[in-house]
């Protein structure tokens, strides 16, 4: 007897993606302005990397799945754009965990983002795998290359995008967007309010009437129509590369600029 999507819900549940600390690590002991930079470049290159939908809808529709088609179509439309929102919140911030006007426009997306990457090129640059030119990390890199198979649109890839994309809404929803206003908002660390301007992004996607409520209801939906006994494997394979790639990305930002005491010799290597 195969899975149900509930069986699937309950396996995301249970990986410690979902129940990973690192963000209650941020909320009780606040980084430096340079570490809180270095931070959001892994993150919002991972998130930039998660948004496009490649031909994944394409892929959907040949293999006569238009329904499910049109639900991630949706997601993909609401998620476009977002990049620049998600860069003034960090450059915000940075600039709140400072205390002064580290990035002078927060507005100004490539300034935010190039200065970003150089809180990470003074930080991270030592660990194994850093790749200086795009100043990512191996777990970074890993994580972001499970999105690579949405350029597939045979059916075991698409069928693997499945999995990946129903991880991937349950972890934003439930997790990640969580985890930021946790550390950002409720830990009152950075004197800010998801009525301000500056945090939209996080407004955006939070709560039960945010973008990511809607997602995941979206991939919930469209993965219990095509899970069976001969689409199970390889839904499962794409949820749990994905959640495997978050937690391995999650534990080398936790160890390496958040304190965990995790020993690196520990971390999942790329």
């Amino acid at each position: 007897m195969s899975s149900t999507v509930h069986d699937l819900v309950a396996r995301i549940r249970s990986h410690r993606a979902y129940h990973h600390p690192i963000f209650e690590h941020w909320a009780k002991t606040p980084p430096e302005s340079q570490v809180v930079g270095a931070l959001f470049h892994q993150i919002r290159c991972f998130c930039d990397a998660t948004r496009p939908g490649g031909k994944f809808p394409q892929a959907l529709a040949m293999h006569a799945l238009s329904a499910e088609s049109v639900l991630f179509q949706e997601i993909i439309e609401s998620e476009e754009n977002h990049g620049p929102e998600l860069a003034t919140m960090a450059g915000h911030i940075v600039n709140q965990a400072a205390g002064w006007a580290v990035f002078a426009d927060i507005y100004n997306q490539e300034l935010v983002e190039q200065g970003l990457k150089e809180f990470s090129d003074q930080i991270l640059h030592t660990l194994p795998g850093y790749d200086p030119k795009t100043g990512l990390l191996a777990q970074t890199r890993r994580a972001r290359a499970v999105f690579d198979s949405r350029q597939q649109v045979d059916k075991e890839s698409t069928m693997r995008n499945l999995g990946v994309a129903l991880a991937l809404e349950m972890i934003s929803n439930r997790h990640l967007i969580p985890g930021e206003k946790t550390a950002l908002v409720d830990a009152g660390t950075y004197r800010v309010s998801l009525d301000d301007a500056e945090m939209h992004y996080l407004l955006e996607h939070w709560g039960e009437i945010g973008a990511e409520q809607q997602h995941e209801k979206n991939a919930v939906a469209a993965v219990e129509s095509v899970l069976d006994a001969q689409t199970e494997a390889l839904i499962v394979s794409g949820l749990d590369e994905f959640l495997d790639a978050l937690t391995a990305l999650w534990d080398v930002l936790d160890a390496a600029l958040l304190i965990s005491g995790q020993p690196r010799t520990d971390l999942v290597t790329a």
